[in-house]
């Protein structure tokens, strides 16, 4: 008996020396749906244990050229992408749009104070707007050409609070640290007790988020895997069901 244990755990090690961890750094609004991915992903792939890096896209993406371990990126947008693709951190023909998503305004849900249009935001009472940070995080980067568009960035960013990412910004609103804030219409929903969407924001450039393997990832193969899984009808189910769009 004695004999058989030892032998099971002997195997018990083994295979967790040849279980593989995925190391996948992803948008900060993706944070619910892929925690829910995971256990599906394993199941298809016993010997895989997904590992995640939540954070402002742009943040991430130096975090990957600087050399942090990763095998799978998935961006809120194009930009990021595309910075990583001329890099050469991930391939062109392998990057895949997978969801997209919508800007909105949300504001405290017992505030009493909710926007018509954006040019309220120019009104007193409107103090603080959180924001995130156009230079790392693409709800930022939305959100100011949007107010470009509008002709109100100059008179609001005055009012901005910085996020470092956009689940900030949401946890901002939510705690009525500021008036008002700029989320995706996905983390507004995860928050719908403490937060109330008041305006729906149109933008130019459509909120489509690509993933891609790391190109100089030592889990190539898994990480494809990935991607594809991402792609697959099972995952795109539950990410709908977190709100993300078709891209």
């Amino acid at each position: 008996m004695a004999r058989l244990v030892v032998a099971l755990f002997g195997l018990l090690l083994t295979w967790q020396a040849l279980a593989a961890e995925l190391t996948v750094s992803a948008a900060a609004s993706l944070t619910n749906a892929f925690r829910e991915l995971a256990p599906l992903f394993e199941a298809q792939n016993p010997r895989v244990k997904p590992q995640f890096n939540f954070g402002a896209s742009g943040a991430l993406l130096q975090q990957i050229a600087k050399g942090a371990p990763a095998d799978v990126f998935a961006s809120a947008d194009q930009e990021t992408m595309n910075k990583a693709q001329a890099q050469g951190l991930v391939k062109a023909d392998e990057r895949r749009n997978f969801v997209s998503n919508t800007l909105v305004l949300v504001v405290p849900a017992d505030g009493g104070n909710t926007p018509k249009a954006l040019n309220d935001l120019l009104q007193v009472r409107y103090e603080r707007i959180a924001i995130g940070l156009p230079a790392s995080v693409p709800v930022g980067r939305y959100t100011k050409n949007a107010l470009e568009k509008s002709g109100l960035w100059s008179a609001i960013e005055p009012k901005m609070i910085g996020a470092q990412t956009v689940r900030q910004a949401l946890d901002y609103v939510a705690r009525s640290e500021v008036e008002a804030g700029f989320v995706y219409a996905t983390d507004a929903a995860i928050m719908a007790d403490k937060v109330e969407v008041a305006l729906v924001v149109a933008t130019d450039i459509p909120i489509l988020y690509p993933i891609a393997p790391v190109a100089a990832s030592p889990n190539h193969a898994i990480a494809q895997q990935f991607v594809a899984f991402v792609i697959s009808r099972q995952a795109q189910a539950v990410l709908a069901k977190y709100g993300f769009g078709k891209p």
